[in-house]
């Protein structure tokens, strides 16, 4: 039976969230602050952090940041009233794995939790992909460069992990969305560009590359291994 950490102070969503989920079956652990939340989820076994962002005592991106610091590696999905690519992205930069903005269908938050709850073998047989010295691990959902390790989000890993399986052929943001986003996103395909943004960040900038090259007008694909860094 999965276990879902419900972090949400709206006394109307957070209890017909909590009862929603009850009655498909999870196990739902409520906290209505911040601190709280962060103290359960340090404490706690559970297989998805559903986090709302406006919380008293501590925000949504405060507890989704500290809890990657301290290495926990839950799927986050963070609820908000904001509407907005910086939102987004924000939460996101934090460690977030989906964003769902309020108000949202009970349905397309069924369906966003239950990819988090199946990403973790959703990508194959093959354990590790690799591209020149960047990595990723399908079995233990690590990826790195060389020896070193770097965090990513759940939709962060997929879109890696996908790139690396195209082995250099172009992949349109239509083509990402559909091999790692949930078939019930409706979103813009835009999005996608926030996620190639944010893995820039991660898997290049530290180490003065450039991986994932931008074909305009068509969408992305990883340099090859001879020019990065060029």
């Amino acid at each position: 039976m999965h276990r879902i950490l419900l972090i949400e102070d709206d006394p109307q969503v957070g209890p017909a969230v909590r009862r929603g989920l009850t009655a498909e079956g999870y196990t739902v652990e409520v906290a209505t602050d911040g601190v709280t939340g962060l103290e359960f989820a340090l404490a706690g076994d559970h297989d998805v952090i559903v986090l709302d962002v406006m919380l008293p005592r501590l925000h949504g991106y405060g507890v989704c940041g500290r809890l990657r610091a301290a290495g926990v590696t839950t799927p986050v999905l963070m609820l908000t009233a904001k509407d907005g690519e910086h939102d987004e992205a924000e939460g996101l930069d934090t460690g977030a794995d989906d964003y769902l903005t309020k108000p949202f269908s009970y349905v397309v938050l069924l369906s966003r939790l239950r990819a988090l709850l199946r990403r973790g073998g959703s990508y194959g047989t093959s354990p590790v992909l690799s591209h020149g010295d960047l990595w990723v691990d399908l079995a233990t959902r690590r990826a790195g460069r060389g020896a070193t390790a770097v965090h990513l989000t759940g939709k962060q890993f997929g879109v890696l992990a996908a790139l690396i399986r195209a082995n250099g052929r172009v992949l349109s943001k239509g083509e990402i969305l559909d091999e790692v986003w949930d078939p019930a996103f409706r979103g813009d395909a835009s999005i996608v560009e926030v996620y190639v943004s944010a893995l820039r960040r991660k898997i290049d900038t530290p180490w003065g590359t450039r991986s994932i090259e931008t074909v305009r007008g068509y969408g992305y694909r990883l340099a090859p291994i001879g020019s990065i860094g060029d």
